[in-house]
């Protein structure tokens, strides 16, 4: 990283959908960014989309061990993260009555328990610095509910308690914590859900589903100097959908 950069940032699960778009709208805000995957093909894709103001690092969530030990290289390496943006997240949905253990866990711990280990790792150094940006990225089910999501609606409320719990703990140095609560947006990874729920798009007031920038326009602007007044909140992005 020989050109100097304004700020270092981290994102989770940045080969695709929502994150890919934040990583692609960050970069052009001479900030360093790191992309996570859980697979190399997504690495391979991330060091393609920054280019040299960048790269990809490999983590799977559901390897505590590794997670621990590719975190710690991390801030070896570059010494301190300035923004972090925990996008990565994974459904495996089934009715509770018929849901596995493994399918509650593996939701839990990629959803939710990394939001743990990552600012466990990176807020020594953000508060070092008296700065720091960290955005979760959660979902209108936290509110909501939905039927089949017990395990992903749990981890995604639970993201939003750990936000604001955190939120109140490292304010005093400068670092602010916020969520996004997306509601039906256009990705790989809902193109399922929202095919089955196309006839009934009258639920949403805007009468369509959002996409992935109006995800990253907010992210940008929570990581702006604009938003420094702004933590300990949960910014609703849903067409209507749920008004709070």
């Amino acid at each position: 990283m020989k050109k100097k950069y304004d700020k270092i940032a981290l994102i989770t699960g940045a080969n695709r959908g929502i994150g890919k778009s934040i990583l692609k709208k960050i970069i052009k805000k001479n900030i360093y960014v790191i992309g996570t995957s859980k697979t190399l093909l997504g690495v391979k894709k991330i060091k393609k989309l920054v280019n040299k103001s960048g790269t990809g690092i490999l983590i799977n969530f559901l390897n505590i061990q590794n997670t621990k030990k590719k975190l710690y290289e991390i801030i070896k390496k570059f010494n301190t993260i300035d923004i972090l943006i925990h996008n990565s997240g994974v459904i495996q949905d089934n009715l509770l009555i018929n849901m596995s253990e493994k399918n509650w866990n593996d939701v839990i711990l990629i959803n939710l328990n990394s939001c743990f280990y990552l600012t466990k790792f990176l807020i020594p150094n953000m508060i070092k610095k008296k700065w720091g940006r960290i955005i979760f990225i959660s979902s209108v089910n936290a509110y909501q509910g939905n039927i089949g999501q017990t395990n992903y609606s749990a981890s995604k409320a639970g993201m939003i308690g750990f936000m604001k719990s955190l939120a109140l703990e490292v304010a005093r140095f400068g670092i602010t914590a916020n969520s996004i609560a997306p509601g039906y947006i256009k990705t790989n990874m809902t193109k399922k859900i929202l095919k089955n729920i196309k006839n009934n798009i009258n639920q949403i007031p805007i009468k369509n589903f959002g996409t992935v920038k109006d995800i990253s326009n907010m992210v940008l602007f929570l990581i702006s100097k604009k938003s420094t007044y702004i933590t300990g909140q949960t910014i609703h992005i849903n067409g209507g959908m749920l008004m709070l």
